[in-house]
Parts: C-alpha cells; structure tokens; sequence
C-alpha cells in the first residue's frame, strides 16, 4: 500500500474496494488544501493583523510533557469549538470544497464561525479533522485572531452533537509560508490510529501589494479525554 493511500485510510476510516475511490478523493482534497493554503490569503484587509511567532516553525519544544492520547470515540458533527487559553468560544458549521476544489472557509460576514471540512473526519473520530477559521476582517480580529500565540499543551474543546465534548491537546504550532505550503505535512497524521484535530488560518505577514497574508498558521492537536458539556 502507498503511502497516499495509508494517509486515507486513516484520515477517513474507508478500507477495502472503497480505498481506491478514497484515494482519488483524497489526492483532490490535497490540491484543494494546497490551492487553500496558497490562496485564501487573499482577504479582504483593513486592520493591521500580528505576524505570527516564529516559534511555531519549530513546533513543539523539547521540555514540554504532553499526555498519552485518548482512544478515538465514535462519528458526530461538532458543534462549538472552545479555545480557554485564548477565550474563544466559536459555533461552528460544515464546510465542502468551493469550485476549485479547495476548502472553502466560512463567510467573511461571519467572523466569529469557524468552518469544520464535513466530508472527512469529525473531531474525536479516528483521523484528522479539519477546521478552518479567519484571522481577521476589513475592521476586526475575527475568530482565529490568537492562534497564533498558542503553545503545545493547550487544551482545544470541541462540543459534539451527540453531547460528548473532544479534549485535544496541542502538541505543534507550525507556520507555513505560502511557496513551501505542504498540503500532506499540513493535514496528514501525525500518528497512526489517533483522533487528532487541525485548526489553520491566515498568518505570517500581511503583503498590502498582493493583499494577501504571505504563510498559513496550522496548530496540530490530539484527542486526550473526553467529557460532557
């Protein structure tokens, strides 16, 4: 088995006479990804947003101890998302792909929803799970604003619709500038047979040339409990 098709597997759950379908989905997605995180920079600008760290390049530091991954619980869509270290508390709502075939982002007119890609893997579920969100508008920080600034070990909840509530933890905050974006390093797994989630935004610099941010801030987390609402 390729390693394209290992990725799928694991990002969907689909084994069997689905994998080759799986596979050519996934391989769309994965230019849509990249088409995104090339892209969706192109905001419609106003204020003066932060450049994000250049920690994140590096990841996770050596003296942070992070806990054992939690098993992966069953499929439901997520409903809110709650960021406590930045204050965010975000509905969110499904998202597909845009004619591009690229991840399409929620509205600008609503800053504060965070878009969750509902045709692969809900968060909590076996694989990686995808949400994307702004960083800002023509006037405002918008929901993803902060990203930037978290730090492996924060806590990322996400409220489900079947009530259980997904804790990840943050295990790197990566920035990815717009010519080196990696579509598989970006949304791949990190670690086979875990429930992980990705947050990506706008990051970097904002070029007011091109009007577009010139990287992709993505925060990498893992399923480490669960809990009730």
């Amino acid at each position: 088995m390729s390693d394209q098709d290992q990725v799928q597997d694991q990002i969907t759950g689909r084994s069997g006479t689905g994998r080759l379908l799986a596979g050519v989905a996934w391989v769309v997605l994965l230019l849509g990804l990249w088409l995104w995180g090339r892209e969706v920079t192109d905001v419609r600008h106003g204020i003066s947003a932060p450049t994000t760290g250049d920690m994140a390049a590096a990841g996770r530091p050596p003296d942070v101890k992070l806990p054992p991954a939690h098993r992966p619980i069953g499929d439901a869509p997520p409903q809110r998302v709650d960021i406590p270290g930045l204050g965010v508390q975000a509905p969110v709502v499904g998202r597909g792909l845009d004619e591009r075939g690229a991840l399409d982002p929620p509205p600008y007119d609503q800053p504060g929803v965070v878009g969750w890609y509902a045709d692969g893997v809900a968060p909590g579920a076996p694989g990686t799970a995808l949400m994307v969100g702004h960083v800002d508008t023509r006037s405002r920080p918008a929901v993803f604003f902060k990203v930037s600034a978290m730090r492996p070990g924060q806590t990322i909840r996400v409220v489900r619709a079947d009530a259980k509530v997904a804790e990840f933890t943050v295990e790197s905050v990566q920035i990815l500038t717009r010519d080196r974006f990696d579509a598989h390093q970006a949304y791949g797994p990190r670690e086979s047979g875990r429930a992980e989630l990705r947050l990506v935004t706008c990051g970097g610099s904002y070029d007011r040339t091109t009007r577009s941010y010139t990287a992709n801030v993505v925060v990498s987390a893992y399923l480490t409990g669960t809990g009730g609402p």
